[in-house]
């Protein structure tokens, strides 16, 4: 009797520790996917910086620099002739871009970013005028304005001899945005709600949905693809709130990514899944140098001979060498751990190892997707 409730606590201990480990191996639904709509948007914009030490654009290179001034003074009641070319160094004309973050409100504040799109030496120390930032659909959202930080700096000589750290043509405004315009997301509206996967996965959008089913009911949720989850919502924003907060802390298991091999041919950079398997093959690898040497040589005539010259004559040597690489067997369904073992056995750099899975691959002895960037 004694036994048998031992074994009982022994079998629910495991049974604890398995949940346990299954629950450390699961994700919230707020780092595996996101609210369709509730995204960030970019910006663009047209402006002039002004305060320039000289250091703006040479109008006579950037005509649209000078177009840009006098459209701007003609807002003013400022009349620039159209014949005169004045020569303002002390102004550039820049591209001013920002970053809209979802849920932004009307009278919030983003960062900005200037950079110059003339020839501007340099925008240390400007002023950006009132400048509107659009989004793609033409509608203005924010509008920018302040004194930039520029991290770039410059100093030349007398003899044209200069020096520069960073970029000194681009620079940064701290909350130096006004948001104007709001963009709708779904907490806006009626209807369902859809969760976008990160990363595209049919087992891992599947689970979604029963996890959100088994935490909120039966019906809830419905896997559309392989990115999409669509979950049905209350009408009120306000609960909506509150139902979002409740479903992105729901923990979902993540499926296991396919197998893939990652070959970066630049760095040499090799990333291998866990899961890449490869079937039997036999590989050898090796290289074959090929050494040519050639020395000068001077012949001349003897001490008393009456003919002949003195000649350069050209002594070649050509050696062969070739490494002594043995071949090694990789036996079917070997895992990752093997595969690494194999290969550093002979030595193989990371160039070598890129050609031996690309030749495995060719051989379809490597179960894996090789994907070289």
């Amino acid at each position: 009797m004694k036994l048998r409730k031992i074994n009982t606590l022994v079998l629910a201990a495991a049974l604890t520790l398995l949940f346990v480990a299954s629950l450390s191996k699961a994700e919230r639904i707020k780092d595996l996917a996101m609210l369709e709509g509730a995204r960030t948007n970019q910006l663009v914009g047209f402006g002039l910086v002004v305060g320039l030490d000289g250091s703006g654009d040479q109008v006579t290179q950037t005509p649209f620099t000078l177009q840009a001034a006098r459209s701007m003074l003609q807002q003013f009641g400022v009349n620039v002739p159209a014949n005169s070319n004045p020569q303002t160094k002390n102004v550039a004309a820049v591209m001013v871009t920002a970053t809209l973050p979802p849920f932004a409100k009307p009278g919030q504040t983003i960062d900005v970013t200037v950079s110059s799109l003339g020839n501007a030496k340099s925008l240390r120390g400007g002023e950006l005028l009132m400048t509107q930032l659009k989004a793609g659909n033409g509608e203005v959202y924010v509008v920018a304005q302040g004194s930039m930080i520029v991290a770039g700096f410059g100093a030349e000589g007398a003899d044209g001899s200069s020096v520069s750290v960073n970029t000194k043509s681009a620079g940064r405004i701290p909350n130096g945005g006004i948001v104007e315009r709001e963009v709708l997301t779904p907490l806006h509206g009626a209807g369902p709600l859809t969760f976008n996967l990160h990363s595209p996965d049919f087992s891992t959008s599947s689970n979604m949905a029963a996890a959100i089913n088994g935490f909120m009911g039966p019906g809830t949720a419905v896997a559309l693809d392989a990115v999409s989850v669509r979950v049905v919502a209350p009408a009120e924003p306000a609960a909506k709130v509150a139902y979002v907060a409740e479903l992105e802390n729901i923990q979902v298991q993540r499926a296991a990514a396919s197998a893939k091999v990652i070959v970066n041919a630049r760095s040499g950079t090799i990333v291998i899944g866990a899961d890449v398997m490869v079937k039997t093959a036999a590989v050898a690898h090796g290289n074959l140098t090929v050494t040519v040497d050639e020395s000068l040589e001077v012949s001349q005539p003897g001490p008393f001979a009456r003919r002949g010259q003195t000649v350069v004559t050209t002594q070649s040597e050509v050696n062969v060498d070739q490494e002594d690489v043995r071949m090694f067997l990789l036996q079917d369904g070997v895992s990752l751990q093997e595969i690494v073992t194999a290969i550093n056995r002979v030595g193989a750099a990371p160039g070598d190892l890129i050609a031996i899975l690309e030749a495995l691959q060719q051989a379809g002895a490597l179960s894996a997707q090789l994907i070289i960037i």
